[in-house]
């Protein structure tokens, strides 16, 4: 029977102290090569630390990191076929978009004719061809990614870090310019390890994600995976939104629960957890897009009658909070499939909320 292959980067135990304060503790993940891989979380919660681990710029306090099969103690940052692309982008101000790309070459032994083939093939693969005798200043904040992003690849290193690489650009330019890391990352096949806060991003960009907090990884997964069966109550609140419950189990049949949910006014049909028993509490969280909101009572599991409390209009869809029978207040997303207001909720509208019982997330901590 043949063993399988070690993953590209393996990372095992790894801790960072700085002093009494621990900024990452015993993190361990495996990363295939080609992958684009997330790591997420708030402010401080270890992950920039992290990715200055694995670029060399900080030592771990405990653990080790393995990359292509080879231990990255005491490798020193330019001896690691790796590259960071900072937030900031880093960009020589004076230099052409050519010379910013070609500048890491200098170093490398490469011929004149060599360093300038890279160079043009990089400025191909981002599509700025027509920009390389432009200054900084004189490109798009999007292409100025662009700069960022062929400088690292022009060392072709065989890991590239991301540190919020998005996080400089508005909105829509970020929504295109995730799009083309994606198609960028497919054709050059190098391994990418992204930092970001945005869970939006994390979810169109990565392959898998983990989610931090606190210096550790809470759960790490496919963006649907991690985002439809979250492992934590912490993981359920940061990625996506979510109105969790407290919740009693009242009777286990087969692979579905019956709950009693006091802020809801109403017991809720779930599917069951293993292991679950009656009498035993955890928290049931709903997401607002699993959640129909519906003028007439409908047939089937866990209908609620609710009241609009209120509502927030987006153009596409419209966010509702519904004050339930028991005092608590949910939140529902209703999709605007039509234009004009006349069948819409409005404020204090009687409405009926219906969800089904796979929907239900029930999470123990």
């Amino acid at each position: 029977m043949a063993q399988a292959s070690a993953p590209f980067l393996r990372i095992e135990g790894v801790s960072k102290s700085f002093g009494t304060f621990q900024a990452v503790r015993d993190v361990s993940l495996s990363i295939e090569k080609g992958e684009i891989f997330a790591l997420l979380g708030g402010s401080g919660c270890g992950k920039t630390t992290l990715l200055r681990m694995l670029a060399g710029f900080e030592e771990p306090t405990a653990g080790r990191i393995y990359l292509d099969g080879q231990d990255m103690t005491g490798v020193p940052p330019w001896e690691r076929p790796v590259h960071m692309m900072f937030q900031s982008y880093a960009l020589f101000p004076h230099m052409t978009v050519e010379a910013n790309i070609g500048y890491g070459l200098k170093h490398d032994r490469l011929t004149k004719a060599e360093r300038r083939a890279r160079v043009q093939a990089m400025l191909d693969l981002v599509q700025l061809t027509p920009f390389a005798q432009r200054k900084p200043h004189q490109i798009s904040g999007g292409q100025r990614q662009r700069v960022a992003l062929a400088r690292a690849l022009a060392r072709q290193p065989k890991l590239l870090l991301l540190d919020e690489p998005l996080a400089a650009l508005d909105k829509k330019l970020r929504e295109h310019t995730q799009f083309e890391l994606m198609s960028i990352q497919e054709r050059t096949g190098v391994t990418f390890i992204v930092v970001t806060h945005d869970q939006e991003e994390a979810m169109t960009l990565a392959d898998r994600i983990a989610v931090m907090d606190r210096g550790q990884v809470q759960q790490v997964g496919a963006p649907a995976t991690v985002y439809e069966n979250p492992a934590t109550c912490f993981v359920a609140n940061f990625l996506g939104t979510i109105t969790q419950f407290p919740a009693t189990v009242l009777s286990v049949d087969g692979p579905t629960a019956r709950l009693a949910v006091p802020a809801m006014g109403s017991d809720v049909t779930a599917t069951a957890l293993p292991g679950m028993t009656p009498g035993e509490t955890l928290t049931l969280g709903l997401r607002p897009e699993k959640v129909a909101l519906l003028d007439d009572r409908p047939d089937g599991a866990n209908v609620i009658e609710g009241q609009v409390k209120d509502l927030a209009y987006f153009g596409k869809d419209s966010l509702y909070r519904i004050t339930l029978p028991g005092g608590g207040l949910l939140s529902v997303h209703a999709v605007n499939t039509r234009r004009g207001a006349e069948n819409r909720p409005d404020w204090y509208d009687r409405v009926w909320l219906s969800f089904d019982p796979s929907s239900a997330i029930l999470l123990r901590d």
